[in-house]
């Protein structure tokens, strides 16, 4: 019986390892195919701007998720910060998994770097193939397609500058709200709290980008740029940024700070007006001590007011196959209605998905906080960000460079046109 018993077990032995060098037996066990995979995500939002609701939501997913796990990274100076740092990752070859683009750097960003389409990671790991047209609009889709006309990333936060303002200030000084329509009216109530007051009138954000600035061009009829090349020193323009200039530099009544600092002495109430994202909204609410409330964007006498959509898609870097696939199930997860009401309500920042902001928990938290409706309603007319493609990341630089040298006391028009020739030259 012991014979018999050890030729039997070098039997199966023998079969065993024959079954395993022609590949006919599985070798992958249960456990190894239930290792965690690590995921990274890369974001813009600092703490008074939506960091808290990215950690939360990051936490819930970890929990809900046994075998994906997500570490988020903050990286400040906004989208052009994260870009920079995106294109070391990648000089280096350690990318993030899972990244958040803003609109102006969304050709830049296709042009430039590796990424996994959302219609590629769909097809790949999605059985029915219908999540992307079921949650998304065209319209909102458009936002991020490149000058292709490619999908690079999903549509995530959406936003729209509007007007925040003191309204215990202005009733105090008699400022007539309905004057702010204008960026003439604006400049006029800044006038009348500087003098009544020795306070800023104004405060528009300064962070690493133009997007406030572009808006007030747009506000005049003017244009960024016309079939691919920089437009935006044109009359219009000009005339723009030379009423910016004389507030901050001859009537002293806007004020010129990094970003952080005019929304502080805003909700300090040193400023009576802010121009500013609608996703410093809940910020404002929960910081200032006052009477706020808030408006569309102003545009100017003899035109209409047009906005640049701001915000942000998520754009899949990952590499392996693993990662790609953690990478889409947390972007859907980003996508469930109460992630992106969570969302909203830490931040200010629009749903992008139809199912989202007609929701009956985003619909009550839009009736409790008006401020939002402004923005709400430019979004329907916002046009997109201008994105410039071969050197999106110096253009901008250069549009930020041009700004700081305007508030700083530089020409206006020779500002300008030296900027716009600079970036004609580098597409």
């Amino acid at each position: 019986m012991k014979m018999k018993k050890a030729v039997y077990t070098v039997a199966i032995a023998t079969i065993s390892l024959v079954a395993l060098s022609y590949g006919l037996v599985n070798t992958t066990s249960a456990s190894s195919e239930k290792k965690v995979v690590n995921i990274s995500y890369w974001h813009v939002n600092a703490q008074t701007q939506g960091g808290q609701s990215v950690d939360a939501l990051v936490k819930n997913f970890n929990k809900a998720h046994k075998y994906v796990k997500v570490t988020a990274k903050y990286n400040p100076n906004m989208y052009q910060g994260l870009m920079q740092n995106l294109q070391s990752a990648q000089a280096s070859g350690k990318v993030p998994d899972v990244v958040q683009i803003g609109w102006a750097y969304t050709n830049y960003f296709s042009d430039n770097f590796k990424y996994l389409t959302p219609e590629s990671a769909e097809s790949k790991f999605d059985s029915k193939k219908t999540f992307i047209k079921k949650t998304f609009s065209n319209h909102t889709l458009a936002f991020a397609k490149d000058s292709k006309g490619n999908v690079v990333g999903l549509p995530y936060s959406l936003s729209t500058p509007i007007l925040y303002y003191n309204k215990t200030m202005l009733n105090k000084y008699g400022i007539d709200e309905k004057s702010l329509d204008t960026w003439e009216g604006v400049s006029n109530a800044a006038k009348k709290i500087k003098q009544a007051s020795g306070e800023f009138g104004l405060y528009m954000q300064e962070p690493g980008d133009t997007w406030a600035q572009q808006s007030l061009i747009l506000s005049n009829g003017g244009v960024i740029e016309k079939n691919g090349k920089a437009s935006f020193a044109s009359s219009a323009g000009i005339k723009s940024y030379q009423l910016y200039q004389d507030m901050v530099n001859k009537d002293k009544t806007a004020l010129h700070a990094p970003w952080a600092q005019g929304i502080d002495d805003f909700v300090n109430g040193k400023v009576a007006m802010a121009y500013t994202t609608v996703a410093q909204a809940s910020h404002i609410k929960q910081s200032a001590n006052f009477d706020v409330t808030a408006i569309v964007s102003p545009h100017f006498e003899g035109h209409k007011s047009v906005v640049p959509v701001g915000g942000s898609m998520l754009a899949i870097t990952a590499r392996t196959s693993k990662q790609q696939k953690a990478a889409w199930s947390f972007e859907k997860y980003m996508y469930k209605n109460s992630s992106l009401v969570t969302w909203s309500k830490g931040t200010g920042y629009l749903p992008p998905t139809t199912s989202a902001m007609k929701s009956k928990t985003f619909e009550s938290y839009l009736n409790e906080n008006p401020m939002l409706k402004p923005a709400s309603a430019q979004l329907k007319t916002a046009v997109a960000w201008t994105s410039f493609p071969k050197n999106g990341l110096d253009a901008e630089q250069t549009m930020i460079d041009a700004r700081d040298k305007i508030l700083s006391g530089s020409n206006v028009k020779t500002t300008l046109k030296s900027a716009q020739e600079k970036i004609n030259e580098q597409q």
